[in-house]
């Protein structure tokens, strides 16, 4: 992939998870809501201490948190860069990158995103993607990258 080839079509960009994975985490935190609502008269006969009130809203406040991600979080390949929006935003440039490693089961695809293993110097991040081509795109780009750095000058 070059520049060329990239300014024709732009940057390519997807779901950081598969439909079926975005689905079942709505699913799974509108059943916890459901269940929690439902359980609201056994909780108040509870003796709660702060600490466990507190640890009970941290935890439901976490599950809502990562749903909402899993839902709309995006990767995007543009130029150099491969960009994913998390709790934190995840940022890799092919011109840094010192190893990586695709995971990608194509007959499991739609329930295990393919992910990238990035490491840049002692950073390691993993980067998922709905769509495997944008994370074959960027492995290609850095596999230039890294031709160029080995190039006899």
């Amino acid at each position: 992939m070059n520049e060329g080839s990239e300014e024709a079509t732009g940057p390519l960009e997807s779901p950081a998870y598969p439909r079926f994975v975005r689905v079942l985490a709505v699913v799974l935190v509108v059943d916890l809501l459901a269940f929690g609502l439902w359980s609201v008269p056994a909780l108040r006969l509870a003796d709660w201490s702060w600490p466990g009130l507190l640890l009970f809203g941290a935890a439901a406040l976490s599950i809502a948190w990562i749903g909402y991600w899993i839902v709309y979080s995006r990767t995007r390949l543009e130029g150099e860069v491969l960009t994913q929006t998390w709790i934190w935003t995840r940022r890799a440039d092919a011109a840094k990158v010192t190893q990586l490693k695709l995971v990608h089961w194509r007959p499991l695809e739609r329930i295990i995103a393919p992910r990238l293993l990035v490491r840049q110097g002692p950073t390691v991040m993993w980067f998922h993607s709905a769509d495997a081509r944008l994370l074959t795109g960027f492995a290609q780009r850095v596999a230039e990258c890294m031709a160029m750095k080995k190039a006899p000058q």
